[in-house]
């Protein structure tokens, strides 16, 4: 197995001491190895898990595409839109490797937990039959489920969308709010991820799996969670370039929340969630007097 990484210092922690910087708890197989050459790390590989930021997608398949061929199977992992254009990534994939076999991976895993072998289960979804049976052979296990779908454009809105309810769970934290609280953002923000999901092509049904509600679960309770930190800091008083530098890795979240505010506004979904983090990112709106107009909202029913 070959990692690609753009630093030699990570390549060197991997390949000498067998560690990864942001897994302390793992310590990687002796059969791992990295480099920062992308012909040496595609050679020979049947599966390519892509799994920079969203907002690095384009331009990395740009510096690598020379090095795949059609006959190898593209697996998008990361979890967002492409910023400039609001698109999807499977969108991306298409544009740049028109004749490429890909799949869309996701469901609720943090990294921290399938390295250490944490009971986890994922879906695989791709319109093709030969990426789905291909990943979920290599990858099935005594600690990892695989279950497949159709539903590409669900899968990918369920993992990038639920970045932004999880950041907007961490801000009720820090704003020192409680469980009632939680409930009714993570159960109102689930249907916001599915108005706009359904509207966008997705299948309802695909929301309330996996790489919805379970990513949701995982995304919004979890510690890990690097958007529900991010959150904390903001419901805490921090700038989001504070937010930011604390982490001191990418919050998908903050990236696409603007995508999610536009394109919400362009097929017309009512989005009071994603609406209020908007205004609270861009237009400087007070986190508390968010929650106060969120809770004042014309009364309906559910």
């Amino acid at each position: 197995m070959k990692i690609w990484s753009f630093t030699e210092e990570e390549k060197n922690k991997i390949n000498n001491e067998k560690k990864c910087m942001f897994l302390p708890n793992t310590v990687i197989p002796d059969n791992v190895m990295c480099s920062c050459d992308y012909k040496e790390v595609l050679d020979g590989a049947e599966i390519v898990l892509h799994v920079t930021p969203s907002k690095f997608v384009r331009s990395t398949i740009k510096q690598y595409k020379n090095f795949i061929t059609d006959n190898q199977i593209l697996i998008m992992c990361a979890k967002g839109f492409e910023p400039e254009t609001d698109i999807t990534l499977d969108e991306v994939i298409k544009a740049e490797l028109p004749n490429i076999k890909y799949g869309i991976l996701s469901g609720p895993s943090h990294a921290e937990e399938v390295s250490i072998d944490i009971p986890t289960a994922l879906v695989i979804a791709s319109e093709s039959q030969e990426v789905k049976d291909t990943v979920v052979q290599t990858f099935k296990s005594s600690t990892l489920r695989m279950y497949t779908s159709k539903d590409i454009i669900g899968v990918e809105l369920g993992g990038a969308l639920k970045n932004i309810i999880a950041f907007c769970a961490g801000i009720a934290l820090g704003l020192n709010l409680g469980d009632n609280t939680f409930a009714a953002l993570a159960t109102r923000g689930l249907v916001e991820i599915t108005r706009l999901g359904t509207a966008m092509g997705g299948k309802e049904k695909t929301f309330y799996g996996l790489t919805g509600l379970g990513d949701l679960i995982v995304t919004c309770g979890s510690n890990h969670s690097r958007n529900r930190r991010a959150g904390i800091m903001i419901g805490k008083g921090y700038s989001i370039e504070e937010a930011r530098k604390e982490i001191g890795m990418t919050i998908e979240s903050v990236d696409n929340i603007d995508a999610a505010y536009r394109l919400a506004k362009k097929y017309n979904v009512e989005m009071p969630i994603v609406f209020a983090v908007y205004d609270v990112l861009y237009n400087g709106l007070n986190p508390k007097t968010a929650v106060e107009n969120l809770m004042t909202r014309e009364l309906k029913e559910e």
